[in-house]
């Protein structure tokens, strides 16, 4: 599934660290891995004539050579590619040029702006990518798919997760988690200060072990001897899906999310403020967003 893949790189401690872990699973499937720094236009714009630009172009390539330690150390080669233009738009368009399977990025993107939420190119790429994203956070140690967890809601978007959840889980006979988080304050509406019945209450929890099991079937068509477990939770009102997610991840040790780009809303790239986007900004480990075939 995963012939080729990219690592968006810019030399700081955060885009290593998805290097390592991008190489790590090339090694795993015998993927070709590209490394791929893109050379800001504004930052060319401002040097002085074609010999400043020569050594600006020298001093990104270098950010490139490293990744060739982390090659050496993990055993698996790299190519590179140093682009010029907007970061994330050059980086995915290169990605679809490529026929890339897989974008690498750490979350804190490919910018080098130092803060905890998502932010600069990696969220820039969520929204325009074709191709999956695998987002590496810091606390990420290395490539590991013993226990994998696919967030659904029965939707199409959300299946779009279980072919990756499947290949990844593949690679050392590792588990898959498929959670349905139930949002009762979602649900109930802003105006239900009464509660909710019972019976309505019931049909949600109906409706989610509906969602887990036919997404437990649908993976078995892509791998018959996966191990699955299914569950269905509700989520903490004051604090909603996202953290009821998070809290899962930590309490069963998940190594990795793999979700759907967007749950329910047919919306074109609408990641921002979505359970997917509070899941990569809130999770400590890696998160892959697949994207739903034809948007």
């Amino acid at each position: 599934m995963y012939d080729q893949i990219l690592v968006g790189v810019d030399g700081s401690d955060e885009s290593e660290r998805a290097a390592r872990y991008g190489l790590e699973l090339a090694a795993r499937v015998g993927a070709s891995a590209t490394a791929v720094h893109v050379v800001e236009q504004g930052a060319l714009e401002l040097t002085r004539g074609s010999e400043e630009a020569a050594e600006l172009r020298a001093e990104r390539g270098a950010v490139l050579d490293a990744v060739d330690e982390i090659a050496d150390a993990v055993g698996h080669p790299v190519d590179h590619e140093l682009l010029e233009g907007n970061p994330a738009k050059r980086l995915t368009a290169h990605a679809e040029e490529v026929e890339a399977d897989l974008v690498v990025l750490g979350r804190q993107g490919i910018s080098g702006v130092k803060r905890r939420v998502l932010g600069g190119v990696t969220e820039q790429v969520l929204h325009r990518s074709d191709v999956p994203v695998f987002v590496v956070p810091d606390a990420a140690e290395g490539f590991a798919a013993d226990r994998l967890l696919v967030p659904t809601d029965g939707s199409e978007n959300a299946a779009q997760a279980l072919p990756h959840a499947a290949a990844l889980a593949g690679i050392d006979g590792g588990g898959v988690d498929l959670l349905n988080v139930i949002d009762l304050a979602a649900a109930g509406g802003a105006f239900n200060a009464g509660g909710l019945e019972p019976e309505f209450v019931q049909r949600l929890e109906a409706r989610g072990r509906a969602a887990v099991e036919d997404a437990a079937d649908e993976l078995r068509g892509h791998d018959s001897d996966a191990e699955i477990r299914t569950a269905v939770e509700r989520a903490d009102p004051a604090s909603g899906v996202a953290a009821r997610i998070r809290s899962y991840v930590e309490d069963e040790g998940v190594d990795a999310v793999v979700m759907g780009s967007h749950g329910r809303s047919n919306l074109r790239r609408t990641l921002l403020g979505s359970v997917a986007s509070n899941v990569l900004r809130r999770v400590d480990v890696p998160v892959l967003v697949a994207v739903r075939d034809g948007e």
